[in-house]
């Protein structure tokens, strides 16, 4: 099983192109973008904070699952990484973050940039 963790917040704002005036309809894109491209893996969980939420209902879509985290988006990445890993999956965390990078890694989760995801859409 392959999962990719997708930081919403980290991705849509690695591109200047307007999205702090519509974090929703950036949130919506990206999840657009996600149920089309072919990222060879099993299960993509887009994890949406604050005004994000708004965009993307929260639950299953195709082989995406979209979760508005309850506090902090950090914290929700972390818990679906390390619910991830726990069940065997290789678990690819995508964040620009530094700090949840270290995060994930320890968790034994692999961390990729933004870019690396946006070069797919």
């Amino acid at each position: 099983m392959r999962v990719l963790v997708v930081d919403g917040a980290n991705v849509v704002g690695a591109r200047p192109d307007g999205w702090w005036k519509d974090r929703a309809g950036a949130a919506r894109r990206l999840h657009e973008g996600l149920l089309v491209a072919d990222l060879d893996t099993d299960r993509v969980v887009l994890v949406l904070e604050g005004g994000a939420k708004g965009g993307v209902r929260a639950g299953r879509d195709g082989d995406v699952l979209v979760v508005h985290a309850p506090r902090d988006g950090d914290s929700e990445i972390v818990a679906r990484t390390e619910a991830a890993v726990a069940d065997g999956a290789r678990t690819t965390v995508v964040t620009g973050d530094r700090a949840l990078q270290a995060r994930v890694t320890h968790l034994g989760a692999l961390a990729v940039g933004p870019t690396w995801l946006l070069d797919r859409l």
